[in-house]
């Protein structure tokens, strides 16, 4: 039976912020100024020469989930899935196994689900006391930037975590293809992350421990065309708090963008293509082998945009940290261990901005040389600065800090 205990099932609240869509409606030339960015914030749209041939690894799952692991192709694919994780914290994939059909049919129903009346809309729209339903996301002040975007956000599994009544509301057939997708993208995201305890030589049992009973959310997201794409985000950079994110695009216009050796590569859709990212859960258990990266989407002035992102993290109620199989071998916990309830509440707790990931990790050598640091750490009174080691060079985020305090500039 579901659970029918809101407060037991809160990560955290919003505020109830007007509909984008309706805004947009009104054909109006300037957007409000709560939607402007200043001009050290604002989205770019054109590539430097060195990144505009960049473009995120793509990974073939049908190679990995059915080719013999003892092969030379096996072998090669997983090198690129673990060089593409830890590189680029981002990668496509493909064949990864979930239907065509049911992409299509749950493309459609999404669909027509942001074109329903407001009147049918404002049923599901958040309530006051959490952040499910239809709005935004992450809006703690009344003076805080808006995203040009609504979204509809749900948590789906485990089932006693759902809010019942806003399942109810849902159209019918919406619901029944939210149920199938759900279902496949637990199965997929599983099999990512069994291929990845591979690569990264962590025990299978220790990662079917954190995540086979997983919290799944998801988030249907419309980006309206903005009459000014240049001053605002669909969605502020910022990087995934859970485990593994896996997007589907259902429109062929570009917006999600990736930061990539301090550059903004735009992620091209591809027929059929998943997109999958790194989130803090799954960097904190790797040791931060893999990276959890910054990421944004931009809007445009005559396109409207649909995605629908999919976050799957660790079982409630357990203790999260570097996975004990991998401090075995290396004899260093680059991070403390932490409650992923108290982690993910202080996700939803406050704005979405640059990766703020320094209130778990945790110094345990004296940092030395390039290895020495710097990295926000957020509290509740503000955010701090805090001197940290044992980074690898593949590490962004000294450059999300100068972009955030103003000791480097926007690429």
């Amino acid at each position: 039976m579901e659970n029918q205990n809101n407060e037991a099932i809160n990560f955290g609240r919003s505020l109830i912020v007007p509909s984008v869509q309706e805004l947009a409606k009104q054909s109006i030339t300037k957007i409000p100024p709560r939607y402007v960015r200043q001009d050290n914030q604002k989205p770019l749209f054109k590539s430097s020469d060195d990144t505009s041939t960049l473009s995120v690894p793509v990974i073939d799952l049908h190679t990995l989930f059915s080719t013999d692991p003892g092969s030379s192709t096996y072998s090669s694919e997983l090198n690129k899935l673990h060089t593409a994780a830890k590189e680029w914290g981002f990668f496509q994939v493909i064949n990864h196994g979930i239907s065509e059909s049911l992409l299509e049919d749950f493309k459609r129903e999404v669909l027509s689900f942001f074109k329903l009346p407001m009147e049918e809309k404002q049923k599901l729209w958040q309530k006051e006391d959490s952040h499910e339903g239809f709005g935004q996301l992450f809006v703690v002040s009344e003076e805080q930037k808006l995203d040009w975007c609504d979204l509809f956000y749900v948590i789906t599994l485990p089932h006693n975590l759902r809010k019942s009544q806003l399942f109810q509301n849902l159209p019918p057939v919406l619901r029944k293809k939210l149920e199938a997708y759900s279902t496949e993208i637990k199965k997929l995201a599983k099999g990512i992350l069994g291929e990845m305890a591979k690569a990264l030589g962590i025990e299978g049992e220790e990662m079917s421990e954190l995540f086979d009973d997983g919290v799944q959310s998801i988030r249907m997201n419309y980006y309206p065309p903005c009459p000014e794409p240049e001053s605002a985000f669909g969605v502020s950079p910022h990087s995934d708090a859970g485990g593994l994110t896996i997007l589907y695009q259902l429109t062929e216009t570009e917006g999600l963008q990736v930061r990539k050796d301090r550059k903004w590569v735009s992620v091209k859709p591809l027929p059929n293509a998943l997109v999958v990212n790194i989130g803090d859960i799954m960097e904190i258990v790797s040791n931060g082998v893999y990276k959890s990266i910054e990421h944004c989407a931009t809007v445009q002035s005559t396109k409207d945009r649909l995605s629908v992102a999919t976050f799957y993290t660790s079982n409630m109620g357990l203790e999260v940290g570097p996975a004990r199989s991998l401090v075995a071998q290396h004899n260093v916990a680059n991070y403390r261990r932490v409650m992923f309830e108290e982690y993910y509440k202080s996700f939803f707790a406050r704005k979405l901005e640059v990766k703020e990931l320094g209130d778990v990790v945790r110094r345990e050598q004296t940092p030395t040389g390039d290895d020495r640091k710097r990295i926000v750490s957020a509290t509740s009174e503000g955010i701090d600065f805090t001197d940290l080691s044992v980074f690898d060079p593949y590490d962004n985020k000294l450059h999300h800090l100068e972009d955030a305090h103003g000791g480097a500039t926007r690429d």
